[in-house]
């Protein structure tokens, strides 16, 4: 099927918000715009768990259980043990992985307690809230790559405007694929700055899950733009 024409983006657009329009934050119930330390801790333990070569619903699965745990803050987290950590990700499906996630779960919120006294928002600021600042001090933390880096910026950029627009690698390739501006600037133009994290995981959900075509199709439902 050929790739849509410029004059319907907008329409192919609300077709993606349509029919993948939920962050992952916002599935884990976890509200990045409220910018609070639990908030922000959830979310860099879930980016964490995200970016190992695990299938995202296992690690939402695990995430969830860690919250579930009581494990929502830097300090509840540090006062876990190594095991009871390991027993949760295991019975979360997370076994390829867990004795070396739960030890970096472990060193991640020690340098969180140690650097920042908890709070990502104080890393924010020693920053001085630049995107590229912001990045190597996330890439500090034990298990926090790039691919994790990017998984944390893409959503919380819903509070963190500096970041304001950001795309990684796997929501542009595609944007690419479905005939999409391939550049994060030419996707926020697409839709209104709040719309923007859920646009990008979006692209997200479709190229984990292949359903470029299924997204065409929904978009000509829609009608053009």
């Amino acid at each position: 099927m050929n790739a849509p024409g410029k004059t319907n983006v907008n329409a192919l657009a609300a077709a993606l918000l349509d029919r993948h329009g939920t962050t992952y934050a916002g599935e884990l119930g976890i509200d990045l715009a409220a910018n609070t330390p639990p908030v922000l801790f959830r979310w860099l333990c879930a980016s964490l768990l995200m970016s190992a070569r695990i299938s995202s619903p296992i690690a939402l699965k695990a995430a969830r259980a860690l919250s579930g745990a009581g494990w929502t803050t830097a300090r509840k987290m540090a006062g876990s043990t190594w095991e009871e950590r390991v027993s949760v990700l295991n019975r979360s499906g997370y076994a390829r992985y867990d004795e070396s996630t739960a030890r970096m779960l472990g060193d991640t919120v020690q340098l969180l307690i140690d650097e920042y006294g908890g709070d990502l928002r104080n890393l924010r600021e020693k920053a001085g809230r630049e995107p590229q600042q912001e990045r190597r001090l996330l890439m500090a933390f034990k298990g926090i790559g790039d691919v994790g880096a990017d998984i944390f910026f893409r959503e919380v950029q819903a509070a963190w405007k500096e970041l304001y627009p950001f795309a990684d690698r796997k929501a542009l390739a595609a944007a690419s694929k479905l005939g999409l501006p391939d550049t994060a600037n030419g996707l926020a133009s697409l839709v209104a700055q709040e719309d923007f994290p859920r646009l990008v995981a979006a692209l997200v959900r479709t190229e984990l899950a292949k359903d470029h075509d299924a997204v065409r199709a929904s978009n000509a439902e829609l009608g053009p733009a």
